[in-house]
């Protein structure tokens, strides 16, 4: 695995004979007269030392009740043709693996084709998954299936069967499989009620094709944003790794509150930091993957990013929150209802927003068709504006469509132009039609062209460089270097401490705050 509510009882995992056991059950900091809250007991001659109420002694027992319900997730998939290529470089040619040539099946051996051609080596991955019904419907995540061409699951009596995948759901990378046969042990999503930060819970999976594997942390935190789009993670320290991708995490009554999916690893391996669905979002998407197979969500085709303190500061909103739009989708929703690049969304049919991530969500609760009120801050203005939802594309379409390609970079000079002086570090010049060819810039956009960058500049530590496109500035279109300058100066009158640009770059539309002094 790599690498998206009530109140709460502790209760007993194992049971001893001992009489400290009798805290388990107990709510953490209420007192109870039956209780003997000495932390230290006394026996012949050595002390020991109990647990604080509402830790457990052990967790076998609620390992030994769930474990069952636990699989492990042997998949074989092909390897990607573009992974085998290999360029040396000053060779104007890529190198391709024997026995692996671009389009063509393959096995674990490569070989040939029964056409004679040579086939694409497999190769094989683990992930972790678990039973939701008796029936053999599993939950795992998309990411250990997607490209699977055979899937193995092993429970823990070592039996081996195969699975074939109900539906995946790239958006919360969640997978439904299924396995032929009856009675299997199952474990459920608990939803009604969620344990605190500090809370007990122990994660069973395959990490590192170790089967059955068990480990125990608490909660460390909610509502974690790791820049997947439709989750609010749950923050565990349990240990998880490469392989505990699709395993359950349990509260301390087996009840499955989580769906292990990522882990922070500058390393590779666990430094005590992973990530978990929430079972209410695991719950409902599994749902619908078993009734439909297929999770649509809604779609307003606009490209969005989070409205920082500082692009606040910079249009004089101090504390504003948002999002703001920084491209269409050319006769898109937006496109067609009058949203415009720069806009800040700040709240989608009542809701309030206050980043990238909630309207995204907000937007995706929508079916096609459904109308969302969006309401934007528009030249520090409120107003609605009212958008009839589409069906959001798979995350494959979005990503081929994003027009992120390098832009073209010929060595051919834009003739000749007036160059003003530098305006915050950058040199400008006009975007022509000369740039527009060099550039591969569709017609309709305008702006200017950043022909160098001050290194010592505040733009130059925003990452602007040359051939950057500033088509917005201040909140105002940008069609030349007088625009830019008359915006900045605007800036400084008003006593920003920055102005908001808008630029251009490799097919999509980023604003920055560049500071105006100092």
């Amino acid at each position: 695995m790599t690498s998206k509510k009530n109140g709460y009882l502790w209760g007993a995992i194992a049971g001893v004979s001992i009489a400290t056991a009798a805290v388990a059950g107990a709510r953490v900091g209420q007192p109870d007269s039956t209780l003997d809250r000495t932390m230290l007991l006394k026996t012949s001659t050595a002390p020991i030392f109990a647990p604080p109420p509402g830790a457990p002694l052990s967790f076998a027992d609620i390992f030994e009740k769930v474990s069952p319900a636990v699989v492990s997730i042997n998949v074989t998939s092909k390897v990607d043709a573009s992974a085998l290529r290999r360029q040396i470089p000053g060779l104007p040619f890529d190198i391709v693996p024997r026995g692996a040539p671009e389009g063509e099946d393959g096995d674990s051996e490569g070989g040939t084709t029964g056409r004679g051609q040579p086939r694409l080596p497999t190769q094989q991955s683990s992930g972790s998954g678990f039973f939701i019904s008796a029936d053999g419907y599993i939950v795992t995540n998309n990411h250990v299936v997607e490209n699977a061409e055979e899937i193995k699951v092993v429970l823990k009596d070592e039996r081996e069967l195969e699975a074939v995948v109900v539906g995946r759901d790239e958006g919360t990378d969640l997978a439904v499989l299924k396995v032929k046969g009856s009675s299997f042990p199952f474990v459920n999503f608990e939803n009604s009620a969620k344990p605190r930060v500090g809370d007990w819970v122990i994660t069973v999976g395959n990490p590192f094709g170790l089967g059955g594997t068990a480990t125990a942390g608490i909660i460390s935190a909610y509502g974690r944003d790791i820049g997947e789009t439709f989750v609010d993670y749950i923050q565990i320290d349990a240990p998880i790794n490469r392989g505990n991708s699709g395993g359950p995490t349990f509260d301390v009554f087996g009840r499955v509150i989580g769906v292990n999916t990522a882990i922070f690893s500058p390393s590779g391996g666990s430094v005590g930091i992973g990530f978990a669905i929430p079972s209410d979002v695991a719950d409902a998407t599994t749902k619908a993957l078993i009734s439909g197979g297929k999770i649509t969500r809604g779609y307003i085709g606009a490209s969005i990013q989070n409205y920082t303190a500082e692009m606040a500061d910079a249009q004089g909103l101090p504390g504003q929150k948002g999002a703001i739009v920084a491209d269409l989708v050319p006769g898109g929703p937006s496109a067609k209802a009058g949203l415009t690049p720069g806009d800040v969304v700040v709240a989608v049919n009542g809701v309030t927003v206050k980043t990238s991530s909630e309207l995204t969500r907000e937007v995706a609760k929508a079916r096609a068709g459904d109308t969302l009120s969006l309401e934007v801050l528009r030249d520090g203005k409120r107003r609605t504006v009212d958008i009839r939802s589409g069906v959001r594309p798979t995350e494959k379409e979005l990503a081929a469509n994003d027009n992120s390609g390098s832009p073209r970079s010929s060595g051919g000079a834009s003739g000749p132009t007036v160059q003003l002086p530098a305006v915050l570090g950058l040199k400008l010049m006009p975007l022509d039609a000369a740039a527009r060819t060099r550039l591969n810039i569709d017609a309709p956009l305008r702006g200017v062209v950043v022909d160098s960058v001050d290194q010592s500049s505040d733009a130059a530590q925003r990452g602007l460089r040359k051939n950057d496109v500033i088509t917005q500035a201040g909140g105002r279109p940008v069609a030349s270097a007088s625009d830019f300058s008359a915006a900045v100066e605007a800036a400084k009158r008003s006593g920003r401490p920055s102005i908001l640009i808008g630029v251009y770059r490799a097919g999509r539309t980023t604003f920055l705050p560049i500071k105006v002094s100092g």
